[in-house]
């Protein structure tokens, strides 16, 4: 006869940390979008001025760019059906890196399916066990797992502390192994630029590979949105330049600019690219799309910096901290409110948006305990009637939790 055992829960303890999340008070659900992402959208049956979109530029819903997706799908189906080195390589998506390394410049481009992807998949590639990174300790968590899988030695500089950098390169500029020098090319969190031109300095003194994710700053910096090495102008001086196709751009996807020498070697050891399926063809013609309307419609960047002027202008009016106090200043349309404290944070965001404003609440781990915050982004379709209500919920709720004074 069977007998019959009460099978323990190997994974308990994951209800443990979440109850742990609960009591600090930076448990979160997922908030669920019922209509099209937009300066005024629909979260969770609510309609909200939306504070929370990678959106920049307004491009998700662009006419053109639906046209091309809905084209796309008309003449290449749903799907690639392939991995890009198998038989998942179409015409269209050759288009798109062509397109894009007109567009930054450079020799060649590689797509990968996200920028974290595009970011890991890249400095696990170049670098190995006996190589160096010299990282910014604020940098994306994409670069920070990249740089565990490369399995190299990794060497954290304080946040832009360029002497800092330098000390680290110069211990170990009698290694034998590769050195790479890798910084956001706008931090997420803050909102503020990094020292591009000083580390490019750097690595050209010691014969590093430099290295600059542009997720925040692709369709935001530089002419038509190129981003911080043409903010910059430092063309042909940064080897390894990575952006997203997911934010300003509108759609999908990460992608790494360089010499053609680089992109042929991460073809062929870009794990992120050997082992998944490339992008649908409608994401692709979305993409290159996306690339026309940078270039034959510049107003849209204009507009985005009016908006993210007059937001930072009347935010500090309030009397909120929006960063420069113990935290970096804010140079971008990413604005962070610093409240401090994480569940004052989370409960600050949940009033908000039971009075009509979406602004995600961000605790530790992702930003350093104390440094809670509500993180605003602008867009470039935002109205200013919108903000002027946004900023009332926040002058009200802020208020009325004592964040305002």
């Amino acid at each position: 006869m069977a007998t019959t055992t009460t099978r323990t829960n190997p994974l308990s303890y994951l209800t443990d940390q979440l109850n742990e999340l609960k009591q600090k008070g930076t448990y979160f659900k997922l908030r669920v979008l019922d209509d099209e992402q937009a300066p005024v959208c629909t979260f969770d049956g609510k309609k909200v001025i939306n504070l929370a979109s990678n959106n920049y530029l307004g491009l998700t819903t662009h006419p053109k760019l639906r046209e091309a997706a809905l084209a796309a799908t008309r003449k290449y189906g749903v799907g690639s059906g392939a991995v890009r080195t198998i038989a998942g390589t179409m015409k269209i998506h050759m288009e798109l890196e062509e397109r894009i390394a007109r567009f930054k410049n450079v020799e060649a481009c590689v797509v990968f399916q996200s920028g974290f992807t595009a970011n890991a998949g890249t400095v696990s590639a170049l670098l190995g066990k006996e190589d160096f990174i010299v990282s910014d300790e604020l940098n994306h968590a994409s670069i920070i797992d990249g740089a565990r899988l490369s399995r190299a030695k990794i060497k954290v500089f304080r946040h832009k502390d360029v002497a800092h950098a330098e000390e680290l390169l110069h211990e170990i500029k009698n290694e034998s192994g590769r050195k790479l020098v890798i910084t956001d090319g706008v931090f997420s969190m803050d909102g503020d630029i990094g020292a591009l031109p000083q580390l490019t300095e750097l690595a050209e003194k010691y014969g590093a590979i430099m290295m600059v994710d542009d997720a925040h700053a692709s369709g935001v910096l530089g002419r038509n949105g190129r981003g911080t090495v043409d903010h910059f102008k430092l063309h042909g001086r940064v080897d390894v330049q990575v952006g997203t196709l997911s934010k300003a751009i509108g759609a999908l996807g990460g992608y790494v600019c360089g010499t053609r020498d680089l992109i042929e070697f991460l073809y062929h050891r870009g794990r992120p690219f050997l082992f998944s399926t490339s992008h649908p063809p409608s994401v692709a013609a979305t993409c290159i799309a996306a690339f026309d309307v940078l270039e034959q419609e510049p107003e849209r960047i204009e507009q985005l910096w009016d908006n993210t002027r007059y937001w930072k202008k009347e935010l500090g009016a309030l009397g909120f901290n929006i960063g420069g106090v113990n935290t970096p200043a804010s140079e971008t349309p990413i604005t962070p409110i610093i409240v401090g404290d994480g569940r004052l944070t989370m409960d600050f965001s949940r009033e908000l948006f039971k009075e009509g404003v979406m602004g995600t609440g961000i605790a530790f781990p992702t930003v350093p305990e104390g440094k809670a915050r509500i993180r605003t982004i602008m867009t470039a379709t935002h109205t200013r009637e919108e903000l002027d209500q946004a900023l009332d919920v926040l002058k009200r709720v802020g208020k009325r939790m004592g964040i305002l004074g």
